[in-house]
């Protein structure tokens, strides 16, 4: 066997045994049509209240009780006065009791694609299945009784504005009956973030110490976890341009830190950063401002199973008569990149980076952004994932025009390449010498072939990451039955691919491998006549294999998302016709109705004197 047919065989085993492994060992999490508004990335816990907030530097930690008398947290949340939240995006509440912001939806995202599904909870009030939630506050400093700064248990006063909306604050005030005067001023934008303003005013006559807080809350690791190797879920923070992201078990791993009491991931005296959870498409980050320095903290309270991320700002010395104020931000809402990019262009440091581009960020990212583009351009992701391929393959055109240049050289070399093999016999090293002569005299690349290839293998890998990442992609429609690109191909002959209204096969399930629907149909007749292009292997293995191989991935391939099938037809059709229209110009007639194992038909002399001869040859 020559050569150019070893390491074409060998690129594409390659690209195909690691494809195949990897989906093998980590397939695609299953989708559960029925999954419940926890998608949102909250978890079940316990129904106890985080009250412990970490002192401020030189002070003591207090641990105010979260209820009074015998009342739960969860009835003292469900009777205490509301303040509701009115925005184009979110609708929900915030609670006088704490001043917590913890009842929050996502207006535009409902759990599955029925109209009548329910819309997405991003933060939900203790007391429910997967507690998540904000609070902000002051930690007391040396010498300042802990009854005197506000608690989570704290019942705050509204004091301006009847509801919160853009443009329109709402005020909360507490006075704790000891001198000092609280504040909590909270706005809202269009979109997803918070700006709370926290303000103390120091009526007594000595100077008090207190260090402001922000905290989120999540009780319990979320119960809707896809724990799929490619998707980071867990705490995620930002400093001074490095960017962390920390699984739910490293923090409960974590070693206990004397400052804060309990197993701690600590970053001190930062600045120009944000802290919070993610989960796949939505997230919770506390954003101090971009000058301020501050402390950043994950905990982890194992007796009542909640997780904090904590942004604390340095103790405040407040002298008499005089007020001190901090602002933070909170963005609770949908990673969308254009929000998260406006977000970034207006100061919060490198926000877009909270999605997870993966290692091959230097391709998801360019990539996103230019699919991400031709959906705004043609106003159907499906088509953009086609507009997509297109501009992929142009920019590798060059390499594949020298790739399928070089597969027709070697052919015409294939007469001369049989006679060094009975010249050298079994002299192997006479024949790898001939051999290299004869590529070389003929200007002949062997290795050639692959590079395209071995090209496609990472260009694949991070569109499929963009795929499973983005929300974009998350129930986009392309036409018929293909209404979410992200999901598995919906058709299968239970349905009669799509013509019939009721559901296919469970994605994941072994009906849905064996009937598969139409995508993963012509992934496999692409492939095959892909793959009909190309010299069959002279080894009898190497040709059983290369023909089982594209109806092999036909049915692996099935339970992948359908926009990645999608690109992967389309990267096929697009090098079939490229390779044909090539292998034509070079004198050769592939002949796709003839045997496999036939390869290439060659022209006849009378046929071959009578094509014009192509560009560059005489």
């Amino acid at each position: 066997m020559d050569d150019n047919n070893k390491n074409l065989i060998l690129a594409t085993a390659l690209s195909f045994l690691v494809i195949l492994v990897w989906f093998a060992l980590f397939p695609p999490p299953e989708v559960d049509p029925g999954q419940t508004a926890t998608e949102t990335g909250t978890g079940t816990g316990t129904q106890t209240d985080d009250a412990t907030v970490p002192a401020a530097p030189a002070a003591t930690a207090a641990a105010p009780s979260v209820a009074s008398g015998t009342e739960t947290p969860a009835q003292s949340l469900a009777e205490a006065p509301r303040v509701d939240i009115t925005t184009p995006h979110l609708s929900g509440s915030i609670s006088l009791l704490g001043g917590r912001i913890d009842d929050l939806k996502l207006n535009d995202y409902r759990v599955t694609q029925n109209a009548d599904a329910e819309i997405v909870t991003m933060l939900s009030p203790e007391g429910n299945p997967g507690a998540y939630y904000a609070l902000h506050g002051w930690a007391p400093g040396s010498g300042v009784d802990p009854s005197a700064v506000p608690t989570p248990d704290t019942l705050w006063s509204l004091v301006s504005g009847d509801s919160l909306s853009p443009g329109n604050p709402v005020t909360l005030s507490w006075d704790n009956g000891a001198g000092q005067l609280f504040n909590r001023e909270i706005a809202v934008d269009d979109d997803f973030m918070f700006t709370v303003t926290q303000t103390v005013t120091n009526n007594a006559d000595a100077s008090v110490a207190m260090a402001p807080y922000g905290m989120i809350a999540q009780h319990g690791e979320p119960e809707d976890l896809k724990n799929f190797f490619i998707l980071h879920e867990g705490a995620v923070a930002m400093s001074q341009g490095e960017l962390a992201e920390t699984d739910w078990d490293d923090i409960q791993d974590a070693e206990v830190n004397p400052k804060w009491g309990r197993p701690a991931i600590v970053t001190e005296d930062t600045n120009d950063g944000w802290i919070g959870f993610t989960a796949h498409y939505w997230q919770a980050v506390l954003i101090p401002d971009a000058a301020q320095v501050f402390d950043k903290a994950l905990t982890y309270d194992a007796n009542r199973d909640v997780y904090r991320a904590f942004a604390r700002l340095p103790t405040q010395t407040v002298e008499p008569g005089a007020t001190a104020t901090v602002t933070t931000q909170l963005f609770a809402g949908a990673k969308e990149w254009e929000v998260l990019r406006d977000y970034e262009s207006k100061g919060v440091t490198n926000f877009i980076d909270s999605i997870d581009w993966g290692w091959f960020f230097f391709l998801t990212k360019p990539i996103f952004w230019l699919l991400h583009e031709l959906n705004k351009l043609i106003g159907n992701m499906g088509w953009a994932i086609i507009g997509l391929t297109l501009i992929i393959k142009a920019v590798l055109f060059p390499l594949a025009y020298k790739s399928y240049v070089s597969m027709a050289k070697m052919k015409e070399l294939q007469p001369e390449m049989e006679k060094l093999k009975k010249e050298a016999g079994d002299d192997r090293q006479k024949m790898q010498q001939g051999m290299m002569a004869l590529y070389k005299k003929e200007k002949v690349n062997p290795a050639a072939g692959c590079l395209p290839i071995l090209l496609q293998i990472p260009i694949f890998f991070s569109l499929y990451k963009v795929i499973f990442v983005t929300i974009e992609l998350r129930h986009a429609p392309f036409f018929g039955p293909f209404q979410d690109l992200s999901a598995p191909d919906p058709t299968s002959i239970m349905n009669f691919w799509g013509l019939f209204p009721w559901a296919g096969p469970e994605p994941g399930s072994i009906m849905a491998l064996v009937f598969i629907g139409i995508l993963p149909l012509l992934l496999g007749i692409s492939m095959w006549l892909q793959q009909k292009l190309n010299p069959a292997p002279t080894d009898p293995t190497q040709q059983m294999i290369f023909a089982w191989m594209p109806w092999v991935f036909m049915f692996m391939l099935g339970s992948f998302a359908s926009g990645l099938v999608v690109y992967w037809i389309a990267n096929n059709t697009i090098t079939f016709t490229q390779q044909y229209l090539i292998m034509r110009s070079q004198g050769y007639k592939p002949d796709l109705l003839g045997n496999i194992t036939s390869g290439f038909k060659r022209k006849s002399k009378a046929e071959t004197d009578s094509t014009p001869p192509a560009k560059g040859k005489k």
